[in-house]
């Protein structure tokens, strides 16, 4: 069976909080068959977009959201609903948050994970992962 395996790596941030925000994503996509990679099937691609003023939060939900949004104009809806989602970022808390370990409190973040929830479920699987910020490239 062929499906699609994506890693996205994304970051947001802000000079204050809230202070002049941007988002950033990369994008690489590998095609599968069974457990093997298709090594001549890799795509990258890298995005990055000034979100105006906004929290440093806010724009590291903001950068799930455009990634999702750009995956699946991407890859179409036939192949999100196949592909294997894995996101990589250096928010411990939106991980958290986003894999259910920990409560949304705040109303317009609230509102942000709604969306990234509504968008997931485009996709067959979509996993969430932290990684130090070292790491996220």
């Amino acid at each position: 069976m062929e499906r699609n395996k994506i890693i996205i790596h994304t970051d947001g941030g802000s000079r204050g909080n809230p202070g002049p925000a941007a988002i950033g994503a990369v994008i690489e996509e590998q095609a599968l068959q069974g457990h093997l990679v298709l090594q001549d099937a890799l795509v990258r691609r890298e995005y990055s977009q000034f979100i105006g003023i906004t929290t440093n939060n806010e724009a590291e939900y903001q950068a799930v959201i455009f990634a999702l949004k750009k995956l699946k104009q991407l890859v179409g809806n036939a192949n999100a609903e196949k592909a294997e989602v894995i996101f990589y970022m250096d928010s411990e808390l939106l991980v958290k948050q986003l894999n259910h370990e920990y409560k949304v409190k705040e109303e317009n973040i609230q509102k942000l994970f709604l969306e990234v929830h509504n968008l997931r479920l485009d996709f067959g699987k979509v996993e969430f992962k932290h990684v130090l910020r070292s790491k996220n490239t």
